[in-house]
C-alpha cells in the first residue's frame, strides 16, 4: 500500500471521531523506523515503517500537529535520519535526547513548546515503561508492536476519543 493510498485510509479512520488529539507524538526507533538509531550510520539512508508516512500525511492534511519524542543515545544520528526521511517540516516539536525518565522530559518540553495539555494528546511508543510514564502524565498512549500502522492509528484514536468522553463527563 503506497503513501497516498495510506494516507486516504487514515483520513477515513479519521473522519469516523467526533473528537481528534490536538497533536499527536510518535516514538522513533521500532515505532516510525524498524532499528535502533545506534545501530546504523549517518551516511545510511533509512526508511520508515510501511504506513508511517501516509499517516504523517493524513495528521498534516487534517491540521493535527505532529511531535517526535525519541530517548536516543545518538540523538544526532536520529536527528539525521528525520531530515533525510523528509519529516522535519513536519514537526511542531523534535525531543530527541538520551534519558532515564521514560519520556517524561521530552513531553514537559512539547507541552511548554506546543502549549498543548497533555490530555489532548495521542502518543505512540513500542516500550511499555514509556506508554506508563506518559499515560500517567494524562497523555492516551499506545504500545505499538511492530510499528505504527493503519491499525494501531485507529486504535489510538478510539481510545483519545474514549479517554476524551470520559473526562468530559466527569465534568458534568
Amino acid at each position: 500500500m503506497g503513501d497516498e493510498k495510506v494516507k486516504e485510509e487514515a483520513m477515513q479512520i479519521m473522519g469516523l471521531f467526533q473528537v481528534l488529539p490536538r497533536l499527536v507524538v510518535f516514538d522513533l526507533d521500532y515505532t516510525l523506523w524498524p532499528f535502533y538509531c545506534e545501530c546504523r550510520s549517518k551516511r545510511e539512508m533509512p526508511r520508515l515503517y510501511p504506513h508511517a508516512k501516509g499517516i504523517l500525511y493524513a495528521l498534516k492534511e487534517k491540521g493535527i500537529d505532529v511531535a517526535v519524542a525519541s530517548r536516543s543515545p545518538t540523538a544526532d544520528i536520529a536527528k539525521t535520519f528525520v531530515e533525510k526521511l523528509e519529516i522535519k517540516s513536519m514537526l511542531v516539536a523534535q525531543e530527541i535526547f538520551s534519558s532515564w525518565t521514560h519520556k517524561t522530559d521530552h513531553f514537559q518540553r512539547i507541552h511548554k513548546r506546543t502549549g498543548i495539555p497533555f490530555k489532548a494528546m495521542l502518543f505512540f511508543d513500542d516500550e511499555d515503561r514509556n506508554i506508563e510514564a506518559v499515560s500517567n502524565m494524562g497523555v492516551t498512549s499506545i504500545l505499538v508492536g511492530n510499528g505504527v500502522n493503519l491499525k494501531a492509528f485507529r486504535q489510538g484514536l478510539t481510545e483519545f476519543s474514549q479517554n476524551a468522553g470520559s473526562s468530559s463527563n466527569s465534568k458534568q
